[in-house]
């Protein structure tokens, strides 16, 4: 067997024709890369299929294709059939790159929310507990503490393996990664072998993608389904589909809650904006993180080091320590005394999560909301997102998110449809997302909390394709200079 039959190992394939001798230098499946020496593996995603550049490829000189249906090349291609191109690339990635994942401790964070929180939040505790460690999130990929920027939650299987490789040659003992539903459905984790896994919770998101909430369940589940007898299953009890997550999986299986009983067992003794106090297992903590969702993601943090085995007492040392995640709950105040917190919340569970735990402390003040929603996604969440918005907040403020290629003053209509005669009066449509920070700060009396939702740690805004900088809490900060003066 040479070198190229060996990457397929693992992959059940036909060769249809030609010869499969020489090692290409790169997988591609962007057809514009591929030439004489590399491997196009023609991916079906959901905009392109790969299949319709195949022509383009071989005339730049490539001559080594994966494809999963008929496709007509001269006689000196190979061409090599698998059942799924997206799986197959996967599997053929890791194989390329020399299964970095088996060479350091690979922990995956799924969920609806939460992912980024708790995979930084476990990078951090793990780098403070001495370990040189991976972080692979939708804020920021990091190789110990060398950031590299991030484009998607979880990266293509390529640039993934590619980056898992980096991280093994340059010691990391430990890599945390999120692991979206749409990587799990279109193979980019295939042939990954994980040391353990937490399931954060799964609420209406990506229908757009998955169409029903059942099939985004199941995804969700195929991660754990997939896990190896030796890894650690850790899930939350308190969202109804935890245990769902469980059923089939061959892993050790581990459960947290703050409601139900579970093997990680947490209590909130305090909550407020100077932070938690936990207790977790019989074991009082101070963190500096707020709410009762990040009590949550803490639980989950704790309960997988505990079982990567880590001495309890130290994992809860660390935790005290840490703090908030970028865009995550993020609050910033002004010499007035008004507190603006910025925060990711996109989904109707998340907004309605954080906005709870405003409320949780801000009894004599009002709670004003700049929310959005963005374009070319899940349409049926915009006017849950309004009302929600409407139902926890004394004023909304409701304006762009990234539209994308979608008409903004329509995603606001759609919003606007989720709201009754009453929510509608306490709500105002302003289009242009710093005019509406600047009204909700205009609004604002001392005392009163601004929640700036559903871009968080972004520093773009995507209008008709085209990204222009915008950060949130670069942005309030600038008005709330302006403003004071």
């Amino acid at each position: 067997m040479n070198q190229l039959q060996q990457l397929f190992t693992n992959i059940p394939f036909t060769l249809l024709q030609g010869e499969m001798s020489e090692l290409p230098t790169a997988l591609v499946f962007d057809s514009r890369k591929a030439h004489k020496d590399t491997l196009f593996c023609c991916m079906v995603g959901t905009q392109t299929d790969g299949h319709a550049y195949v022509q383009q490829a071989y005339a730049q000189g490539c001559r080594l294709f994966v494809t999963q249906q008929q496709i007509a090349l001269p006689p000196d291609a190979a061409i090599i059939q698998v059942e799924s191109t997206n799986v197959a690339l996967g599997e053929l990635a890791c194989a390329f790159y020399g299964h970095p994942s088996k060479e350091l401790t690979l922990v995956g964070v799924t969920g609806t929310n939460g992912k980024t929180t708790t995979a930084t939040l476990l990078h951090d505790l793990f780098s403070q507990l001495g370990f040189y460690c991976g972080l692979l999130s939708t804020v920021v990929n990091k190789i110990g503490t060398q950031a590299i920027a991030a484009t998607h939650t979880t990266p293509d299987p390529v640039s993934l393996n590619a980056l898992l490789r980096q991280m093994v040659n340059q010691g990391c003992q430990y890599c945390f990664m999120e692991v979206s539903s749409h990587a799990i459905d279109q193979g980019r984790i295939a042939g990954l072998q994980f040391a353990a896994a937490g399931f954060t919770n799964i609420t209406h998101d990506h229908l757009d993608y998955h169409h029903t909430f059942a099939e985004y369940l199941r995804v969700k589940k195929a991660f754990f389904d997939g896990l190896p007898s030796t890894a650690v299953a850790l899930v939350n009890t308190d969202d109804k589909n935890g245990l769902v997550m469980l059923q089939n999986t061959r892993a050790k299986r581990q459960t947290y809650a703050l409601k139900t009983p579970a093997d990680f067992k947490g209590k909130i003794i305090e909550n407020s904006l100077g932070g938690l106090i936990l207790q977790i297992n019989g074991q009082e903590v101070h963190t500096r993180l707020v709410g009762a969702f990040n009590a949550s993601n803490l639980l989950l943090v704790y309960g997988l080091a505990i079982g990567l085995g880590q001495e309890p007492l130290e994992v809860l040392r660390v935790l005290s320590q840490l703090t908030h995640v970028a865009g995550r709950f993020e609050h910033l105040s002004s010499p007035k005394g008004i507190t603006a917190i910025v925060d990711y919340a996109h989904t109707p569970d998340a907004l309605e999560n954080v906005l709870l735990t405003i409320a949780a402390f801000q009894k004599e003040h009002r709670i004003i909301t700049v929310v959005g929603c963005g374009g070319d996604r899940d349409k049926e969440k915009r006017p849950k997102m309004a009302a929600i918005a409407a139902a926890r907040s004394q004023q909304v403020v409701l304006t762009s998110d990234n539209p994308r290629t979608e008409d903004p003053q329509q995603i606001i209509a759609d919003m606007e449809a989720g709201l009754d005669a009453a929510a509608a009066s306490r709500t105002i449509a302003v289009l242009d997302r710093k005019q509406a920070i600047k009204t909700a700060l205009l609004m604002a009396q001392p005392g009163d909390i601004i929640l700036i939702a559903g871009k968080g740690h972004e520093t773009y805004q995507e209008i008709n394709g085209v990204r222009s900088d915008f950060d949130d809490v670069a942005i309030t900060k600038e008005l709330f200079n302006q403003l004071d003066k």
